[in-house]
């Protein structure tokens, strides 16, 4: 209870928000993912659709689902900060997924998803009842109809490499939001998406220990 980090989040819970990392705070309107809500992640961004997951583990229960999400990497997700003993997957429900997410919205806070195909609206405001009801966060990679909020990376850039050789120590970007109601104007963030170690925050802070090199831009 010492810590400044738990009335911040045990805040985020009384006001029906799942808790996101502190470096993403700025960039969503209330300073957390709505309770019962649909965010869109444009361009399905893994970096950034892990890194707004993250913060589940701060929840009562802590767990999360990825649904359809084959190429998700289990390594990545757990320097972002996902607990992976507490992470629901379902690689392939083909078009099934509508059920998937159905079931699992009710057992989990929040969900990844990345659906078959396009989303039909129907399909889209059904489950956006079984969210409402359930409490459950969905993440979706690309669009998805009535998104509360829509999140994506505008530009990015990777360190590391120079002169052909060395590795890939971090990736900057800006991250971009926007959405209805206190979204709607918009907000952005420059961030390390992930740095050095993996994890997710803000470029204005303690830069990597070595000068970083840049490489190709790459969005």
């Amino acid at each position: 209870m010492a810590s400044a980090v738990v009335p911040e989040d045990g805040q985020a819970a009384v006001r029906g928000l799942v808790p996101v990392v502190p470096a993403l705070r700025e960039v969503l309107p209330d300073g957390g993912l709505r309770r019962g809500t649909a965010v869109s992640v444009a361009g399905g961004d893994a970096g950034l659709l892990l890194a707004l997951a993250a913060g589940v583990r701060e929840t009562e229960g802590g767990w999360a689902a990825a649904i359809g999400l084959p190429d998700l990497g289990l390594a990545a997700a757990e320097g972002y900060g996902l607990d992976l003993r507490r992470l629901l997957v379902a690689d392939d429900p083909g078009p099934h997924w509508p059920e998937v997410v159905s079931v699992l919205a009710g057992a989990v806070e929040l969900i990844m998803l990345r659906p078959a195909g396009p989303v039909p609206p129907k399909s889209a405001a059904r489950l956006a009842a079984v969210l409402r009801r359930s409490g459950c966060v969905l993440l979706v990679a690309g669009p998805w109809p009535g998104a509360v909020l829509r999140l994506g990376v505008r530009s990015g850039r990777w360190f590391g490499l120079g002169d052909g050789y060395g590795q890939l120590a971090g990736r900057q970007v800006e991250v971009v939001a926007e959405g209805r109601g206190s979204a709607v104007r918009g907000r952005s963030a420059r961030l390390w998406l992930p740095d050095e170690h993996g994890a997710v925050r803000p470029v204005r802070e303690q830069p990597l220990r070595e000068r970083p090199q840049p490489v190709a831009a790459v969005v």
